[in-house]
């Protein structure tokens, strides 16, 4: 596997990461996290496109600002707000967990510049490998059938990344990307509060094209991503009612604020 911790800028969430080997962790176990209190603080998380058609019921679906732009799901609507987690990182309803999330806390990592060998890395500060009661990360020199499945699904996570990465180039190509505002009014407020930071379909300009141009998206499965994506904003008030019931929105009358930050 590895033995050497990767340099690279940790991705969200990832305090430190640790490849996995069996001079450190041979004789080490699987444990429960018992509590991820960071991860209830993050709002956007990265998605693939193979999660649109699932995310769209529950999650808004928008695209992070910047240079390299990723699609992202939205728990919350500001900073450090997650209506679909509690205090210690844990689901308080059963809905669609997006892969990201339940991939942590490991990832394959590239160790050495210049290779395309991916290994399997953990972020050690997240408690599931120590001493006690759980599954074997080694059955003797070799990985357990539980950390198989483990990179067989890091795997095929980062198969997705990349049908994503390939999907975001074609998006920025076309030109229908623009900068996203949403402005919600609820009752007994004066004005409305507008969240911005982010970025969306301009269906405008969507419906402007060619009938040549929307042929190929259909073809090639874009068009079905971007439709998701524009179904899912319908879900921006449902996040904003859900702060407001649990007690993190903003509060009536209060001077409104672009809440949503760059992510």
């Amino acid at each position: 596997m590895a033995s050497q911790a990767p340099s690279n800028p940790l991705p969200l969430l990832y305090n430190d990461l640790q490849p996995i080997n069996q001079q450190q962790h041979g004789d080490k176990k699987l444990l429960q996290i018992q509590s991820a209190p960071h991860i209830a603080q993050a709002h956007a998380i990265p998605v693939t496109v193979d999660e649109f058609a699932l995310l769209q019921r529950t999650y808004p679906i928008v695209f992070s600002v910047g240079d390299n732009s990723v699609p992202l799901a939205l728990m919350g609507l500001n900073e450090g707000v997650n209506t679909f987690l509690d205090d210690k990182g844990m689901l308080t309803e059963p809905v669609y967990l997006p892969a990201y999330l339940r991939r942590y806390p490991f990832l394959l990592a590239q160790l050495n510049e210049g290779s395309d060998e991916l290994s399997l890395c953990v972020d050690p500060t997240s408690g599931v490998i120590g001493d006690g009661e759980g599954d074997a990360i080694f059955d003797g020199a070799q990985p357990s059938e539980k950390i198989k499945g483990i990179l067989d699904f890091c795997e095929q996570f980062e198969a997705a990344g990349q049908r994503t990465a390939a999907f975001m180039a074609e998006l920025e190509k076309s030109g229908l990307l623009m900068d996203g505002e949403v402005a919600i009014q609820p009752e007994n407020s004066e004005q409305p509060f507008v969240y911005r930071g982010f970025r969306m379909i301009d269906e405008e300009k969507l419906r402007d094209m060619r009938g040549d141009e929307l042929r190929k998206m259909n073809q090639n499965g874009m068009l079905p991503l971007i439709f998701a994506h524009l179904f899912s904003l319908a879900q921006i008030r449902d996040i904003f009612g859900r702060q407001v019931a649990q007690g993190k929105g903003p509060v009536p009358n209060e001077q409104p604020a672009d809440a949503m930050a760059d992510a």
